[in-house]
This record gives C-alpha cells, structure tokens and sequence, in this order.
C-alpha cells in the first residue's frame, strides 16, 4: 500500500524466553494511525489489559516511529512510545528525539514491543537484522552518562543509546528514559524498562528510509528548512526558554506551588540572562536546522563545570515552582536529572510541594534530615533531586508521586498540583483558561502538549480572548487533533508548520514520502487518535471527575500580576468541559458515543 516512509515490519522482543520476533505492522492500521503516538495507543489497546499493574512483567513497552522519522527532511527524530504509566496508573504517550528513532528504522524497524521480563540485567543491541539480549550486570547501578559511555564502543554516538538511570532501578514513579540527552521524559518509562531488568536498548542502522519520490521530497524538504530557519529564528536564538519572561508577564508563570504567577525572581532565570552567562553552544536532534537546545555550562561558584541544556518547563519547575532564582542551580538540578533518569517536571512540582508541606510544618526538619526545604533554596532543591533518585529520607516518600501522597495526605489535596497523577507544567491556567482544558483533558494526565499547547492561540497571538469561557472547547479539540497527528509523524513539533501540518493541513512532503496521500485525513487521523485513547482511559476507570482541576485552582484567586483575581471556578470549568465533550462527540460523562466512534471507522473497538 505504501512506496516508502515505512518498512512495514517491527521487533517483538520476549525478555523471559528471549524470543525475538520480527511482525508485519498491519497497513491500515498505519493508514488509520500513521505511526508513532498512534500506532503504539492502537497496540496499547489490544495488548495491555486494563488491571495490569505497572511494574508488573505483565506490562509491556511499546515504541513506534512515524513514517517521517529517519527520512531526509528537517527534524525527523521523533519515536513515540506507550505503556502503562507507574506514576499515573494509567495509559501513558511520550516521545523524544535524539538518534535512536532515525537509526531503528535505519535497521529496518517501524518499532520495537518489549514484553515480560529478563531473568538478569540485561541490554539490547541491535545493528541491523542482528539482534541481541547481553548481560549488563556492569552497566546496573550506572547513571545514564556512564552507560553512554560503555555502549559507544558499540554504536557511533549516546544519541542512539536509550537508558535508564539509578532512579529507574530503584522504582521512582516519574523515572524516564533517556537518549542522549533528550528525554522520554513524563510518567515513568524508566521505571518500567527496569522492572524488566534491562538497562538500556542501543541501535546501529546502516540503511536508508524508503522515499517514493525522492526528487520531489527533497524539495519540500529544502521548501521546509527555508520556512522553518525564518520563523524559527528565537527558537534556535534561545530555545523554549523564549518563554519564560513573558509568562511572567502575563501573570502565568506558576510560582511557589502555584501560589501565585508572578515571580520576582524572573530576571536571573529568563532566557536572556542564560544566554549572556551560560550559554556554550547550540544543540539539534537528527537533521533538525532549528537547533534549539541550549547547551550550558557553570563557569564559577558552587555548581562550577555543571553542564546541561534546560528548557522552558525545567526551568519553570525546578525555578519559579520552588522559587529558586539562581540559573547555576537550574543548570545542575538538570544535569542531575538526565545523568540519574528523573522527569525534571514531576520531580520539580514534587519538591514544590515538598517546600510548601515544610513551610507549613507538616513536613519537619526530622523527616528532612535536617535540610532546610524551603522555598528560594537552591541547595535543597538540587539535594531533593538526589535523594528522590535513591529513596533517601524524605526521597523515599516523594519517590511514589502525587497519587501516592494525595492518599496519605488527603487533608492537602488541594494544593498537590496534578491531574490523573500527572504533576501540571509551568503555566498557570488562572491566567488563561484553555489551558485548564489542557491539563484536564490530556490523554496521559496534566501535560501541556498533549493536551494542547494553548499559550499560541490564547497568549502569544491574542486570537482568543485568554478569559472567555465560550469557545475554549473547540480550540482545544482543533489543537490536540492536530498534535495528535504531529505526534505519529515521526517529526519535532518546532518545524510542523515548514511542512504544512497545522489545524488546516497542506503540502504533499507526506504524499511524496509514502506515496499515499495522507493530507486530507490528517486532522481525522488526529481525532481518531485521540479518541482512542480516550476509550483506553475510560477502560482503565477515567471519567470526568477525573478530568477536575486541583482544588487551588478552582478555589484561590491568584493574588497579583495581569491575570490578579482570576480562578478557574467549577462553573466556569464544567461549563468548558461539557463544551469540549460536545464538541468531541463525548457524552456528558467523557465517553466517546457510537455515533462518533462510527464516524472514526473504530467503532468495532468499543
């Protein structure tokens, strides 16, 4: 059916029996799902059962490339993966860039499906059609930088390299996997791939990603490079951290637990001062022109030969969310985070949390070994990290998650700032109230892209009223479609519109490469996606009164800055929320009806 983009085949890997398997990927199943995000829900969906426990040998790892992902065109780099998420208890997406996803189609892969678990530590070494399981007993116990290290005598560079860190082995709930330095980063992955007992997957491809027409897709590559390199141009100047002077500005910027959103400390964290005291050199994913991470280096003090290259939501996390001012600490807390496999978010909002629970005496300086956790410390907020990562005192009960101590602590609920169980991102929806939708709708808990990055729409162009009720349910549901199709491409977000795949899809890069004519269907194939997964979340018990806010954002008005007096109120919430239901075909209580179920061509999946 397809002429290129895909190889149509992926690896099943049984750890226990190590059995390796190469399977045919159905073709219309990558015509209803395209690859990727989707393609890995549509497996999600039939092959992990509703009750199946996280760290279970039960659960299984499934990653999926995008028809893009590898090809000769700008920032190709993207895998997708799912699985059930040990710091949600739930379905869980994520993707990331880096090498690996270019070089596993390279090797002739669309995918890899990981199951049960290995008698023995363990890594994968794939290059090409040979196939590995090895003893990684040396690598147990190892940060993901000195993996990198080890395994580069087997593949050329750590961007092919995915890992897991001491955080993963010791059971932390938002542990990730890293590549390189770039991030499966929300809802534990790394948990789960060392609950199977392997470390780390390395792969080594010396093939080509088939192009249908190879002329004119180089065309509408070279056409996308020159489009992305104009309109990108502060991406690549200083990354997402682009947007961190003017959140605050807006009154958004989520400060000491969202207890207001304005940080006074803005000016020693925006992109600006990074730039003039930090920052070394850019840095891109797979053939990506835009370059945006912003690699950086401590050059004196107490975090001096720190390097790292944080963007917006790290700095906003482990920055204004603990109101640390100090770039130097953000620059190591990061570093920390990618060498010991730890999400910057979660593990940034948990020791938010954490600082406010102290502040309030609830947490005491016993619990905390005498470490003073409070908001503005840099040095506890770079220790917490540490001993999260190895279930050190406190770390040890911060290492289960929100949901975890929203059971414990019943009585501060309100102020545990997550959804699903999933810790929100450096926006504060009282100053603009689609972002409530993102957070509360999103497929795998709060995150800000997945469910659906507003802050264009509703901030930045000023094309819907920030405030108004009426109509936010639509916007959302247009751009979690359309990122729910980006997200199965194979391809970054940053370069999307060089392409032509926005809200109103055009271009034929799509058709060029896989000989199909994909456009057309675009925006379904988004909805289908989205609607997918939300059949999984009302399989696993998801409704909506797990859609609510947490109760600081329903309940305190936010006390200062151009947003000053606004609170996402339950009126006003449910009033948005039964408009995007509405508009999503859902019925009142989030359940996709037959009748739209119909319209997607999955109505046989209900």
């Amino acid at each position: 059916m397809f002429e290129g983009g895909y190889l149509g085949q992926y690896l099943r890997i049984n750890l226990k029996d190590k059995d390796i398997e190469v399977e045919e990927v159905a073709p219309e199943w990558q015509q209803k799902y395209l690859g990727g995000r989707g393609l890995a829900a549509r497996f999600y969906y039939e092959e992990i059962e509703s009750d199946t426990e996280p760290l279970s040998r039960e659960n299984k790892l499934i990653f999926f490339t995008g028809p893009l992902t590898g090809a000769p065109g700008p920032a190709t780099t993207k895998i997708g993966a799912a699985t059930k998420s040990p710091e949600t208890r739930q379905y869980l997406c994520t993707n990331s860039g880096g090498e690996f996803g270019p070089h596993l189609k390279k090797a002739g892969y669309d995918g890899i499906i990981l199951e049960d678990k290995a008698d023995k530590p363990s890594y994968i070494l794939i290059k090409d059609d040979q196939i590995e399981i090895r003893d990684a007993e040396e690598l147990w116990g190892k940060t993901t930088f000195e993996v990198n290290e080890i395994l580069q005598e087997e593949v050329q560079q750590p961007e092919q390299i995915l890992s897991c860190g001491p955080a993963a082995e010791n059971g932390v709930v938002c542990s990730c996997l890293q590549i390189g330095d770039r991030s499966l980063g929300r809802g534990g992955t790394g948990a789960v791939l060392a609950s199977k007992n392997v470390k780390a997957i390395a792969v080594e491809g010396s093939g080509e990603v088939p192009v249908s027409e190879p002329d004119k897709f180089k065309q509408a590559a070279r056409e996308a490079i020159s489009y992305v390199r104009d309109s990108k141009e502060n991406h690549t100047r200083y990354g997402t951290a682009q947007y961190t002077g003017p959140m605050n500005e807006f009154g958004a910027y989520p400060t000491r637990n969202f207890q207001t959103g304005v940080f006074e400390g803005v000016d020693t964290i925006r992109a600006e001062h990074m730039k003039e005291n930090y920052f070394k050199k850019n840095k891109a994913c797979h053939r990506c022109p835009v370059a945006c991470a912003q690699y950086c280096e401590v050059q004196e003090g107490k975090y001096q030969g720190a390097k790292s290259d944080p963007e917006y939501e790290t700095i906003g996390t482990l920055g204004g969310m603990c109101g640390v001012d100090n770039f130097a600490a953000i620059v190591r807390g990061n570093e920390l985070c990618d060498e010991l496999g730890i999400d910057t978010m979660s593990v940034g909002a948990i020791i938010a949390l954490a600082m406010e629970l102290y502040e309030k005496g609830e947490i005491t300086p016993e619990e905390t070994g005498g470490l003073k956790l409070e908001f503005g410390n840099d040095e506890a907020m770079v220790k917490m990290i540490e001993k999260i990562a190895y279930r050190e005192g406190l770390g040890d009960k911060l290492a289960e998650g929100m949901l975890q101590l929203a059971e414990e602590m019943p009585e501060h609920e309100d102020i545990m700032m997550h959804v699903k169980g999933l810790p929100l991102a450096a926006y504060d929806p009282r100053a603009f109230y689609g972002n409530a939708l993102t957070y509360g709708t999103s497929s795998r808990g709060a995150c800000h892209n997945v469910g659906g990055w507003s802050i264009r729409a509703e901030l930045l162009k000023e094309e819907h009223d920030r405030f108004a009720v009426a109509g936010k349910g639509q916007l959302l549901k247009s751009i979690q479609d359309t990122r729910g199709y980006i997200d199965s491409l194979g391809i970054c977000t940053v370069v999307r519109s060089g392409y032509g795949f926005t809200a109103e899809p055009e271009g034929r890069a799509l058709e060029y490469l896989t000989g199909y004519n994909f456009t057309p269907e675009l925006m379904e194939i988004g909805e289908r996606v989205y609607t997918l997964e939300r059949l999984i979340l009302n399989r696993e018990g998801r409704y909506r009164e797990d859609d609510m806010l947490p109760g600081r954002l329903r309940k305190e008005k936010l006390p200062e800055g151009q947003a000053e007096g606004h609170v996402i109120s339950d009126d006003i919430y449910n009033q948005m929320l039964d408009e995007y239901f509405s508009a999503r075909g859902w019925d009142d209580e989030g359940r996709p009806t037959r009748e739209r179920l119909k319209e997607l061509d999955i109505a046989h999946l209900q």
